[in-house]
């Protein structure tokens, strides 16, 4: 299997420089960034699509870059997803085993098999017409896979899935495209994604690549602002006035590091110390989310909103006013650019 290299790439002509990157054979690397970010552009490029996006691709030896989709060993499968309207589901999986020739028995047992695995086996004989958004998604990704490519480009492949049929479906996926053994890129948005099903991840921001790296390198050493931000669900919060030298970088605490008062943990030696005037609180049934005002500098009386998010149920009341605790060593020391 031959590594996938990206050399001098712009996602779009605005695009502040080109970057490289390598993706390693075998393994998946997600790429994590917002709307707009250049996700797709990327996925066009190494697809052989029409793109914004230029540079060279390179598969082991071999420079793809002038190269037809038609002649790149890659499977794609976007979030608006195709499907051959006038063929069955069964067709639909079955269509790239049959250009390649593949037995008639074997074709048949791997039609079967990705459907069971996708949760869509009991609909092989409907048209896509009849079919969910949903189960056309899951459609398209059986049938990429059926492709057995060198490289699999998954475009938020899951997007149009309910929230419980994605998580079921995330770790499967994870199993099933590490035993195809191509090299999988998959974008999303969601840094759970990255950490669920990452080998490594890429950043991108502004149409750049931010930062690049194993999903828990990325979580633990952030080198920007906007990375910490991509690998944190809500977005960190910001120290203001903690640094006073605003060109030089920013602090930041994630929320899941943000102390509440009924947690033994507040009692750290080194814990700075905030208090928040509670907005809104939100309980999910095994974790609580806090919104508030924080004042985070006496001096300047600058407020910041943050989020806490804590594992558990914890008794918190609109209107009231926590003393919150961060350990120092949980506060990022960050770029802002």
């Amino acid at each position: 299997m031959s590594v996938l290299n990206l050399k001098n790439v712009r996602l779009s002509d605005s695009a502040a420089q080109g970057f490289d990157h390598d993706f390693a054979a075998g393994e998946m690397t997600v790429v994590l960034g917002g709307n707009q970010s250049g996700k797709t552009n990327l996925c066009r490029l190494l697809a052989g699509l029409p793109t914004r996006a230029a540079g060279e691709v390179w598969h082991g030896e071999h420079q793809w870059t002038a190269l037809s989709p038609q002649k790149r060993s890659v499977a794609v499968v976007f979030q608006a997803f195709v499907n051959y309207p006038n063929w069955t589901v069964a067709q639909n999986i079955a269509s790239p085993l049959l250009a390649q020739r593949v037995d008639e028995q074997e074709c048949k047992e791997t039609v079967v098999s990705l459907a069971q695995t996708l949760g869509i086996d009991d609909l092989l004989e409907r048209m896509p017409s009849k079919l969910s958004g949903g189960q056309q998604q899951r459609l398209a990704i059986a049938r990429a896979l059926a492709q057995r490519a060198d490289v699999l480009v998954l475009d938020e492949p899951l997007v149009n899935l309910d929230y419980k049929l994605r998580e079921a479906l995330v770790l499967e996926l994870k199993t099933l495209l590490a035993e195809t053994g191509a090299t999988v890129i998959y974008t999303s948005t969601d840094p759970r994604d990255a950490f669920a099903l990452g080998d490594q991840v890429m950043l991108l921001h502004e149409q750049c690549k931010l930062q690049a790296g194993t999903p828990l390198a990325l979580y633990r050493e952030p080198k920007s602002l906007a990375a910490a931000h991509l690998m944190s669900d809500p977005g960190v919060n910001l120290l203001a006035g903690a640094n006073r030298d605003r060109d030089k970088g920013c602090l930041a605490i994630r929320p899941e590091h943000v102390l509440l008062p009924s947690e033994a943990e507040q009692t750290v030696a080194d814990a700075r110390v905030f208090e928040m005037q509670v907005d809104s609180v939100e309980r999910s049934g095994d974790e609580t989310f806090v919104h508030g005002r924080v004042t985070t500098s006496q001096d300047t009386k600058d407020e910041q909103h943050w989020v806490v998010r804590r594992p558990g149920m914890h008794s918190v009341s609109v209107g009231e006013v926590l003393t919150l605790r961060l350990r120092a060593a949980d506060i990022l020391n960050l770029a802002l650019n």
